[in-house]
């Protein structure tokens, strides 16, 4: 559950950007949008290599 809690975390740090991006039109907001896009595409891969080598961990026989 703690990477859940992560990435939900994550996920409301960006809500102003969007919130002003999406709503009031602020261009520069649309650049820190794309930078947190970036950071959750990163954290994304991160869980699932993690979950990726948990699986392998279990098959493996011992």
């Amino acid at each position: 559950m703690e990477r859940f809690n992560e990435l939900t975390a994550l996920i409301a740090s960006f809500e102003h950007d969007f919130d002003k991006f999406y709503v009031k039109g602020n261009k520069s907001a649309g650049t820190r949008v794309r930078k947190a896009m970036n950071e959750l595409k990163k954290k994304a891969q991160e869980i699932r290599l993690e979950v990726q080598g948990m699986k392998t961990a279990a098959k493996e026989p011992g």
